[in-house]
């Protein structure tokens, strides 16, 4: 059985807290989220700069690892990188006759060039 005197003092401070936080914060609303657990309810503030991921902007371009794939996936044997610039990706490697070279432009898929 729900015992009234904590149940109406868990309510009045829910109201309370929703109420105080939308007056302190009107305009970062989408920065604090309530938990509701078995503790209670709390007030969770997120920081914005220690969600950013800190390696910097994704690579939009053809990986050493996606070039490497892809040289695999055209028949080459243990296929190592060798030059990369803004443009292009070139892999060595081997296939059934020897040496071979195949270069890929550096845009994201890493289409053969």
């Amino acid at each position: 059985m729900i015992n009234s005197k904590t149940f109406t003092g868990r309510t009045a401070g829910l109201a309370l807290l929703l109420a105080m936080a939308s007056i302190a914060m009107p305009a970062s609303a989408q920065d604090m989220e309530l938990r509701i657990g078995p503790d209670g309810v709390r007030p969770i503030i997120r920081d914005r700069d220690r969600d950013v991921d800190r390696r910097g902007p994704p690579m939009r371009g053809c990986s050493e690892r996606e070039a490497r794939a892809a040289a695999r996936d055209a028949g080459l044997r243990d296929p190592e990188v060798v030059r990369v610039t803004p443009g292009r990706v070139v892999v060595e490697g081997f296939t059934r006759r020897g040496p071979d070279r195949i270069t890929f432009a550096n845009e994201r898929g890493c289409p053969e060039i």
